[in-house]
């Protein structure tokens, strides 16, 4: 397991108050859920569902498809490792610089690691490629119909895309739907990034009903917790779904905040932000001072994402995701206060 993903506060000496380190938008909360969870705390005397049976068929509802189509797990993380597990010993291919958790599940269940640059890398011996889409860290995308051209011309290769940033996305991506036209496509999607819940843990994976069910033999029971299954269905049912265009409206307002944020840095000396088409980006260093910068910016309650533990990246780069606008504009005045020492 890597050390040193983002949100780590925990590790920090002084108290973090600012955190720009996880992709994740707090003010993405949705309005009455933490009263919801209170209200349901007795039920934690009770066991869950064993596969979150009421929130996959919601889900299902939602993206027009099955539930057998769907998986809710422990978040995507656990979405990573099951379908590692079902196709033990492959041949992975790994889009790369990206998220640890790939490489790390694959190794777990004896795979064959590829590093590719490129999704056309994909060698005629593979059984596997992963990749996420928007990228985390370099917030980047596939066109989707480059990278549906690829799963069809890879027939006998299971394509594992991770789209957990796709409600902080613009771009076209792939749909509940396609995935599962195909037998050799599974999609990853992140509640805990769309609504800003990673301290529950909850995700789904998508694809094809004969895909999933293979990935799914491998699920423990309760793996979803009591909390995160009603969080998901609150998030879901008609209350919330009366307030989906507001959460349009927030989302468009705050990828232009962080386009804001982007340009702000682009100003200061010293650092170059990479495009993005997402809430967070990469920042090029001129000097290779990633973990000076982010223990200066944690004594002043700020926290970044050192990226220098990414496959391919290196003590260069830093990563940053975009918050409220005060705190944007704080995390800029330090940064050129650095920049001038």
């Amino acid at each position: 397991m890597l050390r040193g993903h983002g949100d780590d506060g925990y590790a920090q000496p002084t108290e973090i108050k600012h955190d720009f380190s996880s992709n994740v938008c707090r003010e993405a909360l949705p309005e009455g859920l933490l009263e919801h969870l209170r209200q349901g705390l007795e039920g934690l005397s009770h066991y869950p569902e064993p596969a979150s049976e009421s929130l996959r068929a919601t889900i299902a509802r939602r993206e027009g498809v099955t539930p057998a189509s769907v998986l809710v797990t422990n978040g995507a993380t656990e979405a990573i490792y099951l379908a590692a597990q079902a196709f033990p010993n492959s041949v992975s291919y790994v889009l790369q610089p990206t998220f640890s958790e790939y490489a790390d599940a694959c190794r777990l269940y004896g795979h064959q690691l590829r590093s590719i640059r490129r999704l056309d890398e994909v060698g005629e011996d593979a059984s596997m490629a992963w990749l996420c889409n928007p990228n985390n860290p370099t917030g980047t995308v596939i066109p989707r119909e480059a990278l549906l051209e690829q799963v069809a011309a890879h027939p006998k290769v299971i394509f594992v895309v991770d789209q957990s940033y796709e409600a902080f996305c613009r771009e076209p991506l792939l749909t509940v739907g396609e995935a599962a036209g195909y037998r050799n496509l599974l999609l990853l999607h992140s509640m805990t990034k769309q609504y800003a819940l990673p301290g529950l843990r909850l995700g789904y994976l998508t694809g094809a009903e004969q895909l999933v069910s293979k990935v799914e033999r491998m699920l423990q029971p309760w793996s979803v917790n009591m909390l995160a299954q009603q969080a998901g269905m609150f998030v879901l049912e008609e209350r919330f779904k009366r307030k989906e265009k507001r959460g349009a409206i927030f989302a468009d307002e705050y990828l232009r905040e962080t386009q804001r944020l982007w340009a702000a840095v682009a100003d200061i000396d010293g650092m170059e932000p990479l495009p993005t088409t997402t809430n967070f980006f990469l920042v090029r260093l001129e000097k290779p001072c990633g973990s000076e910068l982010k223990a200066w910016l944690a004594e002043r309650g700020i926290l970044i994402r050192d990226a220098s533990n990414f496959e391919g990246l290196d003590g260069h780069y830093i990563r940053m995701a975009a918050q409220r606008p005060d705190e944007n504009n704080l995390l800029i005045e330090k940064l050129r206060e650095w920049s001038m020492r």
